[in-house]
């Protein structure tokens, strides 16, 4: 019986205990949405006064990584392993993405889809054995970005250039 209920307090406790980290250090999420707004805005008006100028800055920033921003989804993954139909390790993610400064407001509009999306390649991931072994190899979150990314595209569009995976562990029970 405590096999059974092992797994759900674990992943019972994992979540509030990265709930309250979260609200305790806070997110910090609100003051980026009005960073890129206001650099939206910025280049918005740069664009109406001198539009050649302007778009030539923008190439350039592109090319160095300056016209993209790193947007944080609020809160970590938690996927659970299971094997012979019981939990048998859960593994926790955050990512982020590499995008163009001026979706940052969509972004957030769309994080819950967006979150959705990416729940559906991570339970795949783990549903074929991704997390399993070396999952931290290259190749295997190679393959786990490239999924991911697709996804955000599908949602995002063009604007969106990488996934990053800013932490990922596994907890086996």
């Amino acid at each position: 019986m405590i096999k059974k209920l092992l797994p759900v307090i674990l992943l019972v406790v994992g979540t509030g205990a990265g709930i309250g980290a979260g609200t305790f250090l806070g997110s910090g999420e609100p003051k980026k949405e009005t960073e890129g707004t206001e650099k939206v805005e910025k280049a918005d008006k740069e664009k109406k006064e001198k539009p050649t100028e302007s778009k030539e800055r923008d190439k350039g920033k592109k090319g160095e990584g300056g016209g993209f921003e790193y947007l944080k989804l609020t809160k970590q993954f938690v996927v659970p392993i299971v094997e012979d139909e019981e939990i048998s390790a859960l593994v926790t993610m955050s990512l982020s993405l590499e995008a163009n400064s001026a979706i940052t407001e969509t972004f957030y509009a769309i994080e819950p889809k967006l979150r959705d999306g990416f729940l559906q390649v991570l339970f795949d991931h783990a549903n074929t054995g991704g997390f399993d072994g070396a999952f931290t190899h290259s190749d295997n979150l190679g393959t786990l970005r490239k999924s991911l990314l697709e996804v955000a595209k599908k949602d995002l569009g063009d604007d969106v250039s990488k996934v990053l995976i800013m932490s990922v562990s596994r907890q086996d029970t």
